[in-house]
């Protein structure tokens, strides 16, 4: 069963790619990472599409990053860490389509990975946003990065930092501008397709070299950041059955909501 659906249509040019694991909360497992890839890459080649929508099934979450029951094999050296998360975003996969990213319910952790590679957000009045990283011991680096570009550094480090504890609430969101547009609950999905449509409506060629143009001015502060990830997650973070310790340790419903 596939966990990625991707519906389009050829009068307005918009393709809608839905994350299709809501039992899971969109938690992505190495078949989604695989699956989103394909999609991606697929889409490159879709000349009748020429904008993207991207949104996760189900009311309770956009993307909680990747699913804590995925094994990931990994090699002995400690210089060949594998990630499989790096793969699942658009421009990773040399896509340089716009892609607007529909979100409600949870984003978090993992979920940065492709929110920080699409254009802009719109999001419902439910959607809410952190890092869980460092409350189970791990280091969030690659979602530091991606993050630290689409918000001003203090609320950045604020949300990467504080864990559990805090969540950002879709308005507290939007003053940042970490959301370019607030919807009524269930309204995110329409919203970010009328976008949509009216960037497919434009000639593609200038838009696509807008996409490039727009990615290119923060991409190297990306690589930079990302050459670092490896190191640090390889120094920081905690034996794997520690942090599932501290995983199975959560109490829910403990955080505040700004």
């Amino acid at each position: 069963m596939s966990t990625v659906r991707v519906s389009s249509d050829k009068d307005t040019g918009v393709a809608v790619v839905t994350l299709d694991r809501p039992a899971r909360l969109n938690a992505i497992d190495l078949t989604m990472a695989a699956e989103l890839a394909d999609v991606w890459r697929a889409l490159r080649f879709d000349d009748a599409v020429r904008a993207v929508v991207l949104t996760g099934a189900g009311e309770r979450a956009f993307c909680t990053g990747i699913d804590r029951n995925a094994t990931v094999p990994q090699p002995s050296s400690p210089y060949m860490q594998d990630d499989p998360l790096l793969g699942v975003g658009p421009k990773a996969n040399d896509l340089w389509k716009p892609v607007v990213a529909a979100v409600a319910g949870m984003a978090c952790g993992g979920a940065f990975y492709l929110l920080g590679e699409c254009e802009f957000l719109v999001a419902d009045s439910t959607a809410t946003f952190f890092d869980p990283h460092t409350t189970y011991g791990m280091v969030s680096a690659y979602e530091s990065v991606l993050m630290a570009q689409r918000m001003p550094y203090g609320e950045a480090a604020r949300m990467m930092l504080m864990g559990t504890a805090e969540r950002i609430s879709a308005r507290r969101a939007f003053d940042l501008g970490l959301v370019s547009e607030l919807t009524e609950p269930g309204g995110a999905l329409a919203a970010a397709v009328v976008c949509a449509e009216v960037i497919a409506g434009y000639p593609a060629e200038g838009v696509q070299g807008t996409v490039r143009a727009l990615w290119s001015a923060k991409q190297v502060a990306r690589s930079q950041g990302f050459a670092q990830a490896p190191h640090l997650i390889a120094l920081g973070n905690l034996p794997a059955d520690r942090q599932a310790e501290l995983f199975a340790a959560r109490r829910s419903g403990e955080f505040r909501t700004r």
